[in-house]
């Protein structure tokens, strides 16, 4: 299989750490990778090109040189070294393009160090569309018991509520739909709708926004073919015996879907973005400045990231 591209993240991150670690699981089944990053910082093998790569994996991590401004010091980020992050993602992201890659794997960035380079987007999702020309790039959260997707995303909650639109989950929901067929293999999609309100609204008791809002947008769904239930009472559509009636579910702003799932196991948990032409995951989890260079830095997310894209890589590949 073709290796995936692992980007840099914030080198006074984890991210160097857990790619090490990463390597030293994964070096003898795979799924390979090639690390965009500094070969000195990781303790990699320089390489020239993915083909290198993929011949030299078992042996050691290969890396695909991005040069840093200045030394990374763990936990102490430093804005000059900026470029470097974005220089890594983009090059990343044009040997997905290419089909160089099967597909991407991000490692955790500083958003509030990149916005001090002039970094004009809120994250990765955002940046990701921009790069591959996608429109509206959605951002899923999956472990091996739910699969979420908040509609509002980085915004506050008073953001969130006022920008929440029937519309905004139409498009959402079309293009999770879409993704759970091509890149997950699932053949009918089921989408669990949460409400908004309390108790979705109680019958407008608590809230008429399931009414004026979340109803339409499952009225379009469903003339469009797609399966929708809903508006689930947010409280209670999280219980084993109510995941067990859904593939994913569609809530309404970012803690609604993310508290469930990073409490149900976070450390398993991956970010997929879907609505791209290339596949992109990463670790649930960001930066951790707090541990980096400590060696307490737990790879299993960014193992379970880099499966995952395989899956979906070949997933995708089946179906092309």
């Amino acid at each position: 299989m073709t290796p995936l591209a692992l980007t840099m993240g914030d080198p006074a991150g984890i991210g160097g750490e857990i790619t090490r670690s990463a390597w030293t699981a994964l070096r003898e089944t795979g799924p390979a990778f090639v690390a965009l990053d500094d070969p000195a910082r990781l303790g990699g093998r320089p390489v020239a090109s993915v083909a290198e790569a993929a011949g030299v994996f078992a042996e050691a991590l290969p890396v695909l040189p991005v040069g840093l401004a200045v030394p990374a010091i763990p936990g102490r980020p430093d804005p000059a070294n900026g470029r470097a992050v974005i220089a890594s993602i983009e090059r990343a992201v044009r040997l997905a393009l290419q089909g160089e890659v099967g597909g991407v794997v991000t490692n955790p960035i500083g958003k509030a160090v990149l916005y001090e380079t002039g970094f004009a987007f809120p994250g990765h999702t955002e940046f990701l569309g921009a790069l591959t020309g996608s429109a509206v790039p959605v951002m899923m959260l999956a472990n091996p018991d739910l699969r979420v997707v908040p509609v509002t995303v980085h915004l506050s909650l008073r953001r969130a509520l006022d920008t929440l639109t029937t519309e905004a989950i139409v498009t959402a929901s079309r293009i999770t739909a879409a993704a759970l067929r091509r890149d997950f293999g699932i053949a009918a999609p089921r989408l669990a709708i949460a409400g908004l309100n309390p108790h979705a609204g109680e019958g407008g008791a608590m809230g008429e926004e399931e009414r004026t809002i979340i109803a339409p947008a499952m009225n379009a769904l469903r003339a469009e073919g797609i399966d929708v239930s809903g508006p689930w009472p947010p409280d209670t559509m999280f219980t084993p015996a109510a995941r067990a009636r859904y593939d994913v579910a569609m809530c309404m702003y970012h803690d609604q879907a993310l508290i469930p799932l990073k409490t149900l196991d976070m450390t398993r948990g991956v970010n997929v973005t879907l609505g791209l032409p290339i596949v992109r995951t990463s670790p649930d989890h960001g930066t951790a400045f707090d541990i980096a260079g400590s060696g307490r830095a737990d790879p299993s997310s960014l193992i379970e990231a880099i499966r995952l894209a395989a899956r979906l890589a070949a997933h995708r590949g089946g179906a092309a």
